[in-house]
């Protein structure tokens, strides 16, 4: 006779809500949307320079600012996520009027109102209309894993989709983009070129949208977004509130926030000139790598995902991280007891050692990156058990408010490390000369300065107590809440 299988419900004793897996696929398919939008307004400088003639120095600051407001206007468009309720639900109308307001705004940035003799004041006007679009479709994405599926072992396999399509989708944007694309216009960044890409991408962000649309449509239902107490308006002191007394969001945030101004700024170009062109002597070698490290940071996440679905997400979390650190401190290792010039020679040991670091590496921060998604959605269960309101666009964007501002200091952050090895008035270029001083920063702001936002995560999620038997805790306490309510 065949063994029967135990479900975790019956583990857990919690009637857990399941998505199916062709849900789960065409909810990640948000990377289409998210990606693109990503991909077309990373070419915003040029759209400013080319199209409206905006300085260099003057489209550094817009950008800067027009970051800050993004974070700002998270929690204040979570009332206009609260209010909305419709007899065709809430979910669909938000995300699909959101992508609608950014794809416009972003059309007429790159293409319809370009080149037209406007300036910086509708250039402005058109980032913040795309700013506002975005953040109403993004809000609402990032509230979808938490309503469609509360079983802790599903809950990351949203992670390891939405994973794969973040990694796939840019990658074959910039191919289509740079390889295809861009010879048709002469191999140059132009106003002709800049009108094409931006129908590429929001074709491809529409295509996106109308799937995700069709995912998440049987969970669009009040049932499944609204709380388990009286429903009241939100005010702007629910948001104080809850980032006040919901102690794992604080904890996540902390976490997060030193995680990404790190991230952030080593990942700036003047940064990666640094160690690629200047520390190794290989600027393409960064190209290589992101391309060859695809499939395993895949793999990666499915195996983070399968570890926070057995050990809970914030153990995962801790694990991770834990692991990060010292595949951090092997890599600067590697590059004291090493001549790094030697990984620049395609086919040496050096390289190939490197290249598997770095795998590594990049590997187990994927690991952390999964078992972040699952980690939000059990924040968003733990607010709803706590004050009775299902709230996520308000947890979500008290999250974010604080993580935009805060990593929007990332580049300046990069900035000021180059400046303090000698790049005042210029920047880092593949040919420059490796001095001590630029060893010692690229070291301390590639490996150096995530170890330091590794070690806040591990102090925050010391002080957290959202683990894997709290969260049983908390999906029967709502389970109960809501059989009361239904009464």
């Amino acid at each position: 006779m065949a063994k029967e299988k135990v479900t975790q419900s019956q583990i857990d004793g919690v009637d857990y809500r399941h998505a199916k897996l062709w849900q789960i696929i065409l909810y990640a398919f948000n990377g289409f949307v998210g990606m693109s939008a990503y991909t077309i307004i990373g070419m915003a400088s040029y759209a400013a320079s080319i199209g409206f003639g905006i300085a260099t120095a003057t489209i550094g600051i817009i950008l800067t600012c027009t970051r800050i407001l993004d974070g700002i206007t998270d929690p204040l468009l979570a009332i206009l996520y609260d209010k909305v309720d419709t007899k065709f639900g809430k979910l669909r109308i938000l995300l699909v009027s959101g992508f609608v307001v950014e794809a416009v705004a972003l059309w007429l940035m790159f293409d319809g109102l370009a080149s037209k003799g406007h300036g910086v004041v509708i250039f402005v006007i058109l980032y913040i209309v795309y700013v506002l679009g975005y953040t109403v479709t993004n809000m609402t994405a990032q509230t979808l894993p938490a309503i469609m599926t509360n079983d802790p072992k599903q809950r990351p396999t949203v992670g390891v989709w939405t994973t794969a399509f973040n990694y796939l989708v840019p990658m074959a944007l910039s191919i289509v983009l740079n390889t295809v694309l861009l010879p048709m216009f002469g191999g140059e960044y132009n106003q002709a070129y800049l009108s094409a890409a931006v129908k590429v991408c929001i074709g491809v962000a529409a295509f996106g949208i109308v799937l995700v649309c069709i995912g998440i449509s049987e969970y669009d239902k009040p049932k499944y977004y609204r709380g388990v107490a009286k429903h009241e308006p939100l005010k702007i002191k629910d948001m104080v509130e809850v980032l006040k007394n919901n102690k794992p969001l604080q904890a996540y945030i902390a976490a997060q926030s030193s995680d990404k101004i790190a991230q952030i700024t080593a990942s700036q170009a003047v940064i990666t000139t640094l160690l690629y062109g200047i520390l190794i002597g290989n600027m393409g070698l960064a190209t290589i790598l992101s391309v060859i490290s695809m499939l395993p940071s895949i793999i990666f996440a499915v195996f983070g995902a399968k570890y926070a679905g057995k050990h809970g997400s914030k153990n995962a979390i801790v694990f991770w991280t834990k692991v990060c650190m010292v595949m951090a401190v092997i890599m600067c290792v590697f590059f004291i007891v090493i001549d790094p010039s030697t990984i620049a020679k395609m086919g040496s040991i050096s390289m190939i050692l490197y290249v598997l670091l770095s795998l590594g590496f990049n590997g187990a921060k994927m690991c952390v990156t999964t078992a972040d998604t699952s980690f939000m959605a059990d924040i968003i269960d733990y607010e709803l058990d706590r004050s009775g309101k299902y709230i996520p666009a308000v947890v979500t964007g008290t999250y974010s408010l604080i993580d935009k501002i805060i990593s929007s200091f990332g580049a300046l952050m990069a900035t000021g490390a180059v400046a303090l090895v000698g790049y005042v008035n210029t920047v880092p270029q593949p040919t420059d000369a490796l001095t001590t001083g630029i060893y010692a920063v690229t070291l301390a702001v590639s490996y150096g300065l995530p170890i330091i936002g590794w070690i806040i995560t591990l102090v925050a999620m010391k002080n957290c107590k959202l683990d894997k038997e709290e969260m049983i805790e908390v999906q029967k306490r709502i389970a109960t809440k809501k059989a009361e309510l239904e009464k």
